[in-house]
């Protein structure tokens, strides 16, 4: 670990926030549940036990962060379909490839004999569909607002070249819409959010002020085990003073208006749009279309495929589980059909999953 970031990873520094919390609820019987929608704090809190550090009346739950986990089953079985078309090239980020559509999934068909590769950026995409004139390059855009200003680079690189052969299957969402409508859940009952970090990058921190303005305290906070633990006390005082503000833990990334080059290279190339998400269902203007202007690079009109009606796995909880509603190992498939190594629900393949991270790290 590089010098800079030792200091938040320091066992005594976390301990002591620990011990503060545990004295600032002393004698308090208020149970409150801090929300995180963010797949690395997701890892992070299960890679460093943070849980067991906490006070009793203090729940963290998982939500909807892991941009894998929600995309919908109909977007899976749809990438599968162009999969089969003859000439075709899939592109995408490996995750993808072990997500489980209704009746197959990428790897499956890439042992069947699809052409499907793992890229590490969308402009190894379109590096792709210069070398294979002769093919038609599908690239899997999935992910929230820190992947998206790359994938809509990746278009306009494609249109600077003059390539025909490029297109994008576009399933970005944006996390603001759904953290609102879990928030507003009186059975989830959420007390203050754990705000994603890498997307508050991007889109900034005031993005989530109409959060606090419901009265949801906010914080945004670092991966560190002490980013997370300062994070917590933040949320746990404000909730004690009776505020709900958006603060920054993370002030060493992450500025109140973001990164506005990349929000202006995503706005050039999407529009927002209503978006389905797992478990949670359609969400008006949480998604991001390709513009007309760049059609042609939109796979979903340019690559006509029939797809059936999308079908979820029998006894899977991960939408239960991506709202925070249940979880992962309340989930019957958990750790008995459901394995990282044949995973069930898409909550078990990522990296950045919450039924991988209680797998790997247990709680």
């Amino acid at each position: 670990m590089s010098a800079p970031l030792a200091g938040f990873s320091d066992g005594a520094a976390v301990a002591g926030v620990a011990s503060r919390l545990q004295r600032l609820l002393s004698g308090s019987a208020k149970s409150l549940t801090f929300m995180e929608v963010c797949g690395t704090h997701t890892m992070a809190i299960g890679r460093f036990g943070l849980r067991t550090l906490l006070p009793p009346q203090v729940r963290l739950v998982s939500g909807p962060g892991c941009p894998v986990c929600v995309t919908h089953i109909g977007y899976v079985d749809r990438a599968i379909a162009c999969s089969r078309l003859p000439g075709t090239i899939i592109a995408s980020f490996g995750d993808m490839l072990r997500v489980p559509g209704s009746i197959s999934s990428l790897l499956e068909e890439r042992a069947r004999g699809a052409d499907v590769r793992v890229v590490y950026s969308p402009l190894d995409a379109v590096a792709l569909a210069r070398r294979h004139p002769e093919h038609r390059v599908v690239f899997l855009g999935v992910g929230f607002e820190t992947t998206a200003p790359t994938v809509a680079a990746s278009i306009i690189e494609a249109d600077r070249l003059g390539l025909g052969n490029y297109a994008v299957l576009a399933s970005h969402k944006t996390i603001p819409g759904p953290m609102e409508i879990l928030a507003s859940d009186t059975e989830l009952a959420i007390n203050g959010y754990i705000c994603p970090a890498h997307v508050s990058a991007i889109i900034g921190a005031d993005a989530f002020i109409p959060l606090a303005r419901k009265g949801i305290p906010c914080v945004v906070t670092g991966f560190e085990p002490l980013d997370i633990m300062l994070g917590v006390e933040m949320l746990a005082r404000q909730v004690l003073d009776g505020r709900a503000e958006v603060e920054i833990q993370y002030s060493r990334v992450v500025r109140r208006q973001g990164n506005r080059k990349a929000r202006d290279v995503i706005s050039k190339v999407f529009t927002p749009c209503d978006a389905a998400w797992r478990g949670i269902g359609s969400i008006p203007g949480s998604g991001l279309a390709i513009r007309d202007c760049y059609r042609r690079y939109d796979a979903e009109r340019t690559v006509p495929v029939e797809v059936g009606e999308p079908q979820e796995p029998q006894g899977c909880l991960c939408g239960e589980i991506l709202k925070g509603k249940a979880s992962p190992r309340e989930c019957p498939l958990f750790g008995i059909a459901c394995t990282p190594e044949a995973p069930v629900g898409a909550c078990m393949v990522s990296s950045e999953g919450s039924c991988a991270a209680a797998y790997k790290y247990g709680g």
